[in-house]
């Protein structure tokens, strides 16, 4: 009898397994009416969320007629409410309708790419290989030459940016975690020569390590996205790590957890930081208190950087980061934690912190951010894509100076958590899926 009972207790854990899985609030409260089983505390909704696994809050669907909000489920935060008309919620507005050309579907887990001038485009693998795709679609074998990465959960090798002068000096840089002795990992920017043939990475270098190191197990909230500025400096994310909350890293200047650094192409504090020759503040960082930023891109017309980055539940940003600017992160936050409960005070403003743009609650996992400079689609001029991992779909804003006046969710017929998206030389769109394949948007 006591052996029935324990087989029943182990079906129960299952049964709990899988619908934390796929309804985590369900989950939690049918558990935690069992006896002899311990109250579900969403302890893998914070893994979750990160790479978008987790299900969002209520119906999944959403409302597609121009000029109302596409969502129209109810937000994780309750009493949330905008700090200006227009930052969340924008009318639906669609425009182009478009072809899908599948250029590969032989990736592993791929998680951004560059266009070559002679016609290929390079691609990361976050397993730790970058490969190149011709126009004939060839996938090559992994390149020579890529310094070994430490892989688990969602880190890995990440983002690529080719050098402006590229097509002169074959430089390239990419960001990638390492492992630091037994127990540690951090994120590296490496840099690189592309050989000729396009085989092999030459002349690799690391130019800055990210502190401090964190735990092998920490391995959420990556960050690592690229942007090179107007100036020729780079613009890297680094991600808070998401340990358990309490956790001010991301309001300290003392660490580079949770803020987007400004550096040389040879790894140097870019002159002009906001806290160079500050006591106690770390000079690379450009902005402070954000928590995954997994997006990235230059404005074209005015060289600002823009930026998109995860929230708990609720909460995922658009941002335009300035310099010495704090973001909020945990103090503000249009969101909740994972359990469900108010992060902190449960405020959404503070004097002292900046707002995001737009943001989106419920959240959309935001990846890649690309803004439109194309001419194959005149209709998406002033527009900015967005990839949503659990949102699965390309997120289309049109933008009118600094707000958000419209949204459009693009591909989700293609049922693909969006990794990136890059509008390339002659105006097509580029996305890549984790469904381990990269698509090309060409108007219809």
């Amino acid at each position: 009898m006591r052996k029935i009972w324990w087989l029943g207790v182990f079906a129960a854990f299952l049964i709990v397994a899988v619908l934390i899985l796929w309804n985590v609030p369900l989950a939690q409260t049918w558990a935690n009416t069992l006896p002899g089983v311990p109250r579900v505390k969403h302890a893998m909704l914070p893994v979750l969320n990160s790479v978008g696994l987790s299900r969002p809050k209520g119906s999944a669907t959403l409302r597609l007629v121009k000029g109302k909000p596409v969502d129209i489920r109810n937000p994780e935060k309750p009493d949330d409410k905008p700090a200006f008309p227009g930052q969340t919620r924008a009318p639906y507005e669609p425009t182009a309708p478009f072809n899908i050309t599948t250029l590969t579907t032989k990736l592993s887990s791929p998680w951004s790419l560059a266009f070559l001038p002679e016609g290929k485009i390079l691609i990361t693998e976050r397993v730790g290989s970058m490969r190149t795709l011709g126009q004939d679609g060839t996938l090559s074998e992994p390149l020579k030459g890529v310094p070994a990465v430490y892989t688990f959960s969602t880190i890995g090798l990440l983002d690529v940016a080719l050098d402006p002068q590229f097509a002169s000096n074959r430089r390239l840089f990419f960001t990638y975690y390492e492992k630091v002795g037994a127990k540690d990992s951090v994120l590296a920017v490496a840099r690189a020569r592309l050989d000729d043939n396009a085989t092999a990475l030459i002349k690799v270098k690391v130019i800055f390590r990210a502190l401090p190191a964190m735990e092998l197990k920490e391995a959420s909230d990556p960050g690592g996205r690229i942007a090179i500025g107007r100036d020729g400096n780079l613009f890297v994310a680094v991600g808070d790590r998401h340990p358990s909350l309490p956790w001010d890293f991301p309001q300290r200047l003392d660490n580079h957890l949770g803020k987007i650094l400004r550096i040389t192409p040879d790894g140097a504090a870019a002159p002009g930081n906001p806290f160079i020759g500050k006591a106690g503040a770390l000079p690379e960082i450009w902005s402070y208190g954000h928590r995954n930023e997994e997006g990235l891109a230059i404005h074209p017309e005015t060289g600002e950087l823009w930026e998109t980055e995860h929230g708990p539940r609720g909460g995922d940003e658009l941002n335009s980061p300035e310099a010495g600017c704090n973001y909020g992160w945990p103090v503000i936050v249009h969101g909740v934690s994972y359990s469900g409960r108010p992060i902190g005070e449960g405020i959404t403003e503070k004097e002292g912190m900046e707002q995001p743009r737009y943001y989106w609650d419920p959240v959309i996992a935001p990846s890649g951010l690309a803004f439109y400079s194309g001419n194959l689609f005149p209709q998406w001029k002033n527009s900015v894509f967005v990839g949503a991992l659990r949102g699965q779909s390309l997120v289309r804003l049109t933008i009118s100076g600094d707000k958000v006046i419209g949204e459009e969710p693009l591909l989700r017929d293609q049922h693909a958590r969006i990794r990136d998206v890059r509008v390339g030389p002659e105006g097509a769109v580029y996305v890549l899926t984790d469904k381990d394949s990269l698509l090309k948007l060409t108007p219809k």
